[in-house]
């Protein structure tokens, strides 16, 4: 079970984006053999890929493997590399945080004024929790990261 956690946004990332793949792919062979799109494809591909990309930033936070200045940080010190790796987990949960607020925000005026998608008629909140969804998930491997950082301080 402790494997699976640790690795359950890469799980959800591959099992979404198969689906999607199978999605893309079949309204491609709707438009080439049958000259007819599936109409609500669009919307479910669209609100797949900001959930995927959330996950993904959380996948490259758990492997400290977000952009960098490498030139910049190959001169400091392994000290302050990790300082400076330690401030920018900080900051990057912060603006996690940020992201979680402002998105539970969103999709709860969604909820509350009864909005629905355009193509499927489903409840607009539904897509609107993946920020915060993907946010939270960030946060934590963010989170996770910091204290890596932290211990190598010690």
């Amino acid at each position: 079970m402790r494997k699976f956690f640790s690795h359950f946004e890469e799980y959800v990332c591959c099992v979404l984006f198969m689906g999607m793949l199978g999605l893309a792919f079949t309204n491609v062979v709707f438009r080439y053999f049958l000259a007819a799109s599936i109409a609500f494809t669009e919307e479910i591909l669209a609100s797949s890929f900001v959930l995927l990309c959330m996950l993904g930033t959380a996948i490259v936070a758990k492997h400290q493997a977000h952009l960098g200045v490498g030139v910049l940080v190959e001169q400091m010190s392994e000290r302050n590399r990790n300082i400076c790796a330690l401030v920018g987990n900080i900051l990057s949960i912060l603006f996690c945080l940020v992201l979680i607020i402002t998105g539970i925000g969103m999709a709860m005026q969604q909820f509350r004024i009864g909005q629905i998608t355009i193509t499927l008629q489903w409840p607009q909140w539904i897509y609107g929790s993946f920020v915060p969804f993907g946010a939270a998930m960030m946060a934590i491997r963010f989170g996770q990261a910091a204290a890596n950082c932290w211990k190598k301080l010690r």
